[in-house]
Parts: structure tokens; sequence; C-alpha cells
């Protein structure tokens, strides 16, 4: 796993709560330009450490299998 990706899962590993807005993500990386971050998330997603979840007006991300929705959902 790459440095970037690391520092995303450590983050959210680090955090009481298990979904995050991705101007949080831009707080981990103040350095890189928005649009380098949103490809670290994405490779995440799609190597299915991270998944979206979406309240229906905004699209958050949060560990595979980590929160409430998660159980809901039988997940876990």
């Amino acid at each position: 796993m790459s440095t970037a990706k690391q520092q995303v899962v450590d983050f959210c590993n680090s955090k009481s709560k298990t979904k995050f807005y991705f101007n949080d993500f831009l707080k981990v990386f103040p350095d890189e330009k928005a649009r380098d971050v949103k490809k670290v998330l994405t490779a995440l997603v799609q190597e299915e450490v991270l998944e979206f979840w979406s309240s229906g007006s905004t699209t958050m991300y949060g560990l595979k299998g980590a929160g409430k929705q998660a159980h809901s959902e039988g997940e876990d």
C-alpha cells in the first residue's frame, strides 16, 4: 500500500467517527491538489478498503465494514 493510501487508512482509524467528507481528507494532504487526493480515495474504493456512503444529499467515505450502516445492512 502506498504511503498516501496508508495515511488515509491511519486517519480513518484515528478518529471516533466512521464516515468522512471529502474535505476531511484534504486536511490530511494540505499540500496536494484536490484531484490528486480524489485519485487516492478512488483507488482505495476500488481496492475495497474504503466504501462510499450516501445520505441522499451528500456522499461520504468510510472504511469498508465500519460503522452503523454496515451493521444495519448485514455487512459485518
